[in-house]
């Protein structure tokens, strides 16, 4: 399975590539902003995709036009305004969903935020709320596509070195999680399709990754 990580060049997208390019199974093409940002993903022997999540539709389907699934792992940062929130959690996202559409790509893996309710809108603070509405709606756009779609929610993001240990289910306790571990995460729902046509959150926790995605 050739998998387009979208947003590779982020730091659950790095590890994703890694992770996917040691299994057998799996081999990774990762897309890109900016053309010095390749050697990394040439080194692990990835295909490579520069293409602008803010461009065109058609940029990101022929990005994808020979892969089997899609990961979305982009994101606009904390750092940013409103304004690369729209753009980049949302209308890049719902872009990545029209382009696999458009290049025939059924398999799509998101990752989104822990809790993207309504709910959760109303009682995020104003400086988050506006990226909680991007990714509530980002994910409703997925659940109506015609995809073989896995949202993943996961818990506070950490650069700590993955234990291969999470709590995962529909429904957990806030809590944190190693960004590794969620790039294993995906890896795992990649190879279960049983993960397909659902979504759960992800925190640190006591059983294997693999053992927890089974369990779903």
């Amino acid at each position: 399975m050739k998998v387009l990580v979208i947003g590779a060049n982020g730091q659950i997208g790095k590890h994703l590539v890694k992770l996917i390019q040691d299994n057998d199974k799996l081999e990774a093409k990762a897309m890109i902003r900016k053309e010095e940002q390749a050697d990394f993903f040439k080194d692990l022997g990835a295909d490579v995709a520069v293409v602008n999540l803010e461009g065109e539709i058609d940029d990101i389907a022929k990005a994808a036009d020979d892969v089997d699934a899609i990961v979305f792992t982009a994101g606009s940062g904390p750092n940013t305004g409103k304004d690369k929130t729209i753009m980049v959690d949302l209308d890049g996202a719902v872009k990545t969903i029209e382009a696999a559409k458009h290049a025939n790509v059924k398999r799509y893996v998101m990752i989104s935020s822990y809790d993207t309710t309504r709910e959760a809108i109303q009682e995020s603070p104003e400086s988050f709320a506006p990226y909680v509405v991007a990714k509530h709606y980002a994910d409703e756009w997925l659940r109506a596509a015609d995809l073989d779609y896995t949202i993943i929610h996961p818990g506070m993001l950490t650069n700590d070195t993955g234990k291969n240990q999470v709590e995962l289910a529909e429904k957990v306790e806030r809590g944190e999680v190693p960004r590794e571990d969620i790039a294993q995460v995906i890896l795992e729902s990649l190879l279960n399709d049983s993960t397909i046509k659902k979504e759960f959150q992800v925190v640190s926790g006591n059983s294997t990754i693999e053992d927890a995605i089974k369990s779903l």
